[in-house]
């Protein structure tokens, strides 16, 4: 898809330096891709403390049927 852009020109520079890849598209394609990796992570840590667990799930019980595999 061609879409136009106004970019900051010093911070396309600065990351196009940093990235090592050879054309401005491979550049803002990673920094996009980092950056939605970086907002789902972050979605991801806010869940921590809000699922319940089962306090007498006992994870070592499965690993006693043989050779490790839960079936």
């Amino acid at each position: 898809m061609a879409t136009n852009l106004a970019l900051d020109d010093a911070l396309l520079a600065q990351a196009f330096s940093l990235s090592g890849f050879r054309t401005k598209r491979e550049t803002v394609n990673a920094a996009l891709a980092e950056y939605v990796e970086k907002r789902r992570a972050s979605e991801i840590v806010a869940l921590f403390g809000t699922v319940d667990y089962d306090r007498s799930y006992d994870y070592k019980a499965l690993r006693s049927r043989g050779n490790g595999n839960p079936r």
